[in-house]
């Protein structure tokens, strides 16, 4: 039987058990929406290609399947390609299609047209253009194996839109595999002398490819041997914090007693991730490229082991694979380090206890401590990038797999698509995007897609009237010479009502507890605007002290 390309296209999602995409709709791949309208696959319509990638690696993120995204040629694909960027440096399994000029026009820069295998070549693990409709199945079968295999990453896959309407016959697609890399049982029988031998080890986790099953298996694991954990920058959901072996993240504003614990330790087990500029404060905390401590590395892509640093010992397995293999291993009856592992959480507690001062009528640490006593373990927070982020990842204490959505890349605006993707992913759980000022409005549109989805989401918008993150490097390099770094906002709760939302705005500390209790109970998408005075730019040092580096 015959089927056109648009038809082949959403046949394969399905047989890969997609259950929905995020687009900006375009004339490009209309026999694709066409084929979509009777699919049962959920379509959740964006407002620009950005927040709609963005959309795309929220749901890879959560779920460890390739979250799937659809925009037209040109300016939607390019507009595409800062959620492209997220999910390729946070190795997140992710496919755009991006429908394309006509074949019979290409290489004449046609209206949009966009060479994607080299424009991309950057963003993405492979990018691929379909031109023949019998291939459909080829593609998007590889494009999923590639997607999920080894070191995880966005595929772009170009669709000539001519030939999407093309009718032909072709073998019905079947679902892709990832390929898994197993340990040996010497290299785990290996790690087991290390550890034994080990006077001051700590393991840092990373990375994606990570299960619920897989979390909870090495929490055991870490229980058993009372081995100190941290979680590398943004992947916090990997480890109970208040698990007495949990000794804090490892990233931007690391708590210096950690980084110390990391850089004395005479063994250091790094599972997952690839500790890149971020997690390893700019490649200080291990030398590059031979650590001072030992080092053993599990990853799951033979390319990435020994790329940066050149461990001791290199383990080819995702973190699934690699944590079963674990117990093999025979716990000491008391670890020689144990100790030192009860401080190191207790030095987390201390330094993730949010300050109660601050500059200004609005103070963020109460703020954190009343969120972290009135949400639920399973609530799912988003972020985007800039100094409003430390009070999330610093003050509160992850407890469940599956919680966090936010980008190692750095990326801004990523919060608010985030959080509608995870909201429709999860509709059962409660959504919290933290956003600054300027993050939020890199995508505020998005606030249009929750509310035009029912997807009551919660805001919370730390408002200074700067690019925060910005100013605070400029005072320090540039004291009091202030240049592109003032905002001029709208009215947040305001813009929230606007678009059928509901709106607050907190003046005050003691405003926010009424205030998120409120938009809790509306049922609707919420902004709460906190207006933080531009003097608490972090929770330890104003903006003041910085400039007069006090």
């Amino acid at each position: 039987m015959k089927k056109t390309g648009g038809e082949l296209i959403v046949e394969a999602l399905k047989a890969n058990g997609v259950e929905r995409v995020s687009c900006v709709p375009g004339e490009s791949y209309l026999a694709v929406l066409d084929a979509l309208h009777d699919s049962g696959i959920e379509t959740l319509v964006c407002r620009q290609e950005g927040g709609a990638a963005m959309m795309a690696d929220a749901w890879g993120r959560l779920t460890g399947k390739p979250g799937i995204c659809m925009v037209t040629r040109g300016p939607g694909a390019t507009n595409a390609s800062a959620g492209l960027h997220i999910a390729r440096q946070d190795s997140i399994p992710m496919i755009l299609f991006i429908g394309q000029v006509g074949r019979d026009m290409r290489e004449r820069e046609a209206f949009q047209e966009v060479e994607y295998r080299r424009a991309f070549t950057e963003f993405a693990k492979w990018v691929g253009e379909i031109d023949d409709a019998r291939r459909i199945p080829e593609f998007v079968t590889r494009a999923f194996a590639v997607a999920t295999s080894g070191r995880p990453g966005p595929v772009v896959l170009s669709l000539p839109e001519d030939m999407l309407v093309d009718e032909v016959e072709a073998p019905a697609a079947k679902p892709a595999m990832p390929v898994e890399a197993h340990p040996g049982p010497s290299q785990i029988e290996r790690l087991g002398e290390m550890l034994s031998a080990a006077k001051r080890p700590i393991a840092i986790l990373g990375g994606t490819r990570w299960t619920k099953q897989a979390v909870s298996e090495f929490e055991d694991f870490a229980n058993r041997w009372k081995l100190p954990i941290g979680c590398s920058f943004r992947r916090q959901m990997l480890f109970d914090h208040l698990n007495a072996s949990y000794a804090g993240d490892v990233g931007i504003g690391i708590n210096p007693a950690l980084s110390r614990e990391i850089k004395e330790a005479d063994l250091v087990l790094l599972i997952g991730g690839r500790f890149s500029e971020m997690p390893s404060s700019s490649y200080t905390l291990l030398d590059v490229p031979y650590p001072s401590q030992t080092l053993v590395h599990v990853y799951p892509d033979p390319s990435e082991l020994g790329r940066v640093y050149r461990p001791d010992l290199a383990i080819c397995a995702a973190p699934v694979e690699f944590v079963g293999a674990l117990k093999a291993l025979k716990a000491p009856e008391q670890p020689v380090w144990a100790a030192r592992t009860e401080a190191m959480h207790a030095a987390y507690l201390s330094w993730s206890t949010p300050p109660t001062q601050g500059p200004g009528p609005v103070r963020m640490g109460p703020i954190m401590d009343w969120i972290e006593a009135n949400t639920a373990e399973d609530t799912i927070f988003t972020n985007g990038a800039g100094n409003y982020a430390t009070w999330v990842h610093r003050f509160h204490r992850f407890r469940d797999f599956a919680t966090q959505a936010a980008p190692t890349s750095g990326s801004m605006g990523y919060g608010l698509p985030a959080a509608v993707a995870a909201k429709a992913l999860h509709p059962d759980r409660e959504v919290i995007c933290f956003a600054g000022d300027g993050c939020f409005m890199m995508h505020g549109q998005e606030f249009a897609t929750a509310i035009r989805y029912d997807l009551p989401i919660i805001v919370c918008l730390v408002n200074n009237g700067i690019y925060g993150t910005i100013r605070m490097h400029q005072e320090r390099e540039y004291p009091g010479r202030v240049s592109a770094t003032d905002l001029t906002n709208p009215d947040f709760a305001a813009f929230a009502r606007a678009y059928g939302g509901h709106g607050e705005t907190v003046e005050a500390t003691e405003d926010f507890a009424g205030a998120f209790e409120r938009a809790r109970a509306s049922g609707k998408p919420s902004i709460i605007e906190i207006k933080l005075d531009p003097e608490a730019i972090t929770p330890m040092k104003t903006l003041t002290q910085i400039r007069e580096k006090t």
